[in-house]
């Protein structure tokens, strides 16, 4: 705290007015402080009672649409003497693979994996190299509608392994589906609150409050690799199926 000199008229005028300045602040800071300090505003008893007369439900919806890509995983895997043999081997498959995809407008076509391990054998506690594995592996979307066609086209062009499947909706099919389901979670709450307030002679006043718990996209429906096995005189059947997409509500009502 600078000392106020009251007295002293030899100082300048200013610093005098400077010198009373963090007095000045001091009382303002305090008045705020003692003003948070106030309690808040009470709540009348109408106002308590209104608080707690109210009813909260949650309404649900599902909405179901049919999946119509198909996700594959596929790649080709060769075993042999030396890395260098598989990886050559591996690499020219795979790229046979690669350029089938490629033409025939597969959507998000990626690598999914590149490994190259050794193969031991064992006998009298002894382990020896064998040779190596190498594998290549990709993923991809394709119209359900085609997908057994080419996956028997990917195992002619080099494909040796198929991982699996899973079946989803477009995107755009997914957003449709979640507008649906939110209606028809908000419908279900308001439902379920007039059931409850007829049944008891009440009516709704109001809604107090209103909780979105998200449309959930669903997951995509699996099948592993070992459900497959190639037919000579047809093509692969693969069939989609449905996903449900699934959204809630949360209503608070005033009674």
């Amino acid at each position: 705290m600078y000392p106020i000199h009251k007295s002293d008229s030899s100082l300048p005028q200013n610093w005098r007015r400077w010198s009373i300045l963090p007095l000045a602040v001091g009382v303002m800071g305090l008045a705020v402080f003692v003003g948070s300090l106030q309690a808040p505003k009470p709540v009348n008893a109408q106002e308590q009672q209104q608080l707690l007369q109210t009813l909260t439900v949650t309404g649900r919806g599902i909405e179901s649409i049919p999946t119509t890509l198909t996700a594959v995983n596929l790649g080709v895997e060769v075993q042999g003497k030396t890395a260098q043999e598989v990886q050559a081997q591996v690499a020219r498959q795979s790229s046979e693979v690669v350029k089938l995809l490629q033409a025939r407008q597969v959507e998000q076509l990626e690598t999914t994996g590149i490994r190259l391990t050794p193969n031991y054998s064992y006998s009298d506690r002894t382990q020896r190299l064998t040779g190596y594995t190498a594998t290549n592996t990709v993923s991809f979307r394709i119209e359900t509608s085609k997908a057994g066609s080419l996956i028997d086209d990917a195992v002619q062009a080099g494909a040796t392994r198929i991982d699996g499947i899973s079946f989803v909706a477009t995107d755009e099919a997914i957003a449709a589906a979640q507008q649906v389901a939110l209606r028809q979670a908000t419908a279900d709450a308001g439902q379920q609150a007039e059931t409850v307030l007829d049944s008891l002679n009440l009516s709704s006043r109001g809604i107090v409050s209103i909780q979105i718990n998200h449309a959930n996209a669903p997951s995509p429906i699996r099948l592993d690799g070992a459900t497959f096995a190639r037919a000579e005189s047809a093509p692969t059947p693969v069939i989609g199926g449905e996903q449900q997409v699934e959204a809630s509500v949360t209503l608070q009502i005033r009674y």
